[in-house]
């Protein structure tokens, strides 16, 4: 079964080397034909590209691909995705944390007991443990999905990418995406190792809020696109009990206590023909993904 490694690689240049040096060493070793590299060079403003094009001269399994600017690792595997040839995909990251032995692994535990999606759990130490750990534990939670890390050495059948939606900074999210899906997921251990060179690229406090808010975002996604109704019809039916309590109040204080209030049937009116309207547009949205449901 064909390989396809795909590779995003930001500023990269003093890893490229090691890289490529790996990628071939792990071929020749394994008695690969089938396994090709795709490098990404997500807009690197160091020599990552022309790095990458001089080591791979002459090799038809190693592609180099350079997007025009820095769009992220997400934009950069679905840059490479659209090169690739194989029927697994392995997402690798330039830096070489994890290893190709490992990635053979996953694709081998893919090919013979037919998983959709292997994920690789850290193993080891390694920075950010306290990060990654509340990470992966709203992941679960938010997700209902068992795999203990979703951001590490992962591959997958290329169903998988070609199903799933993924927007910028989504590449956290293919694991969960993936469960939402349907799709079927295990996971391995892999050892994560120190970097070779280089500074990591995902550092700094405002990555952990950045990541959180993309947590809600796919969350908030997922559960709604399909039920639409769900979201409208539940404010909507909220406004209404509103309107139906203010409606109350304006009766009691009208009737028993002998006081009117005119801009209490104004919020009546308000609440109640906007909880009207956001049921109905509960009903359209939910017309609207039937019809694109069925269009697919």
């Amino acid at each position: 079964m064909k390989v396809s490694i795909i590779s995003p690689a930001y500023n990269e240049e003093e890893n490229i080397p090691f890289l490529i040096e790996e990628f071939i060493k792990f071929k020749e070793n394994n008695n690969l034909n089938d396994w090709e590299l795709i490098i990404v060079d997500d807009g690197s403003f160091d020599k990552t590209y022309e790095k990458a094009i001089e080591l791979s001269k002459n090799r038809d399994d190693i592609l180099v691909v350079k997007l025009p600017y820095n769009k992220g690792k997400t934009d950069a595997i679905k840059e490479g995705f659209k090169f690739s040839k194989g029927e697994i995909i392995i997402i690798f990251d330039a830096d070489l944390q994890f290893s190709f032995e490992d990635a053979y692994r996953i694709a081998k535990k893919i090919e013979d007991e037919n998983w959709d999606l292997v994920a690789g759990y850290k193993v080891g130490k390694y920075e950010k443990r306290f990060v990654s750990f509340v990470y992966n534990f709203l992941s679960r939670i938010f997700f209902n999905i068992k795999v203990r890390d979703m951001n590490a050495l992962k591959g997958m059948k290329r169903i998988v990418l070609e199903s799933i939606p993924l927007r910028k900074e989504w590449h956290r999210y293919i694991i969960p995406i993936a469960h939402h899906y349907k799709f079927k997921i295990t996971e391995i251990p892999v050892k994560l190792y120190s970097r070779r060179a280089g500074i990591s690229k995902y550092r700094g406090k405002l990555r952990i809020l950045i990541g959180f808010m993309d947590l809600l975002a796919v969350k908030f996604l997922l559960t709604f696109k399909e039920k639409p109704l769900l979201l409208f019809g539940t404010i909507g039916f909220l406004f209404l009990f509103i309107g139906f309590l203010i409606g109350l109040l304006a009766v009691i204080l009208r009737f028993v206590f002998e006081f009117g209030y005119r801009p209490l049937a104004y919020l009546v009116i308000l609440f109640v023909l906007s909880g009207l309207l956001l049921i109905l547009m509960g009903f359209i949205a939910e017309l609207i993904a039937y019809y694109e449901e069925n269009k697919k």
